[in-house]
């Protein structure tokens, strides 16, 4: 028994090196769709939405993590048809998102008078952003099985302590993104200007990562 808990102690460390820690760091710190909704939901909602939002993000992964757990990655990844058309309803959401950002009282809206939204509704649409990314999939499918022992008994055990080490990297990056947005927002909500300029370059920014994920190939 104490043999086969060195065994695993010397896996988990094997696995969660420093140099897992530094590429999941790095991946997760970039600014990208779901960086980008919860600034904008911190903008215009506050800290809880934030938090919401971050929530809801994380969340997302689960899917795309069970996907390279399961090899169900790999039929993404080798079906042409089945990838666009998750990729398809994925653009079709974010550019819905960018129309949202241009609307008085939109979802993404940073307006001083727009309805405060539940943090049910702001925590499932930031899952759905990472849902329907099914670049994920693919992602994890490479970024994962280099950082394995090489134990295909253990394989699976040691892509879900990976994963979540990495979901547990996302929620506290975004958290803090968020709450750096939220702290400005009493700024931001000062100044018409402002809201305009923001609400115009989130939904710019949204469109073109719709269109980045529309051209992207299996």
């Amino acid at each position: 028994m104490a043999r086969l808990a060195d065994t695993v102690s010397v896996k988990g460390s094997a696995m969660l090196s420093m140099q897992f820690l530094m590429t999941a760091f790095v991946v997760v710190l970039a600014p990208g769709t779901g960086v980008l909704y919860t600034l904008a939901v911190a903008l215009g909602q506050g800290r809880r939405a934030a938090i919401a939002a971050s929530v809801g993000c994380t969340i997302g992964i689960v899917p795309h993590l069970a996907a390279a757990s399961l090899g169900l990655a790999a039929l993404l990844h080798t079906s042409a048809l089945l990838f666009t058309v998750v990729k398809m309803i994925g653009v079709a959401y974010l550019l819905w998102l960018a129309w949202q950002a241009l609307q008085d009282g939109g979802a993404l809206s940073v307006d001083a008078e727009a309805k405060r939204q539940s943090m049910t509704r702001i925590a499932t649409r930031g899952a759905l952003i990472n849902i329907l990314n099914p670049k994920l999939s693919v992602f994890f499918l490479a970024l994962l099985p280099p950082f394995l022992s090489g134990d295909p008994a253990s394989a699976t055990m040691e892509m879900a302590l990976l994963g979540a080490v990495f979901m547990a990297m996302t929620f506290g990056v975004f958290v803090i993104y968020g709450l750096f947005a939220a702290q400005a927002r009493d700024w931001v909500l000062g100044s018409q200007r402002l809201m305009r300029w923001l609400n115009r370059s989130f939904a710019a920014l949204f469109a073109a990562l719709a269109g980045r994920l529309a051209l992207e190939r299996v």
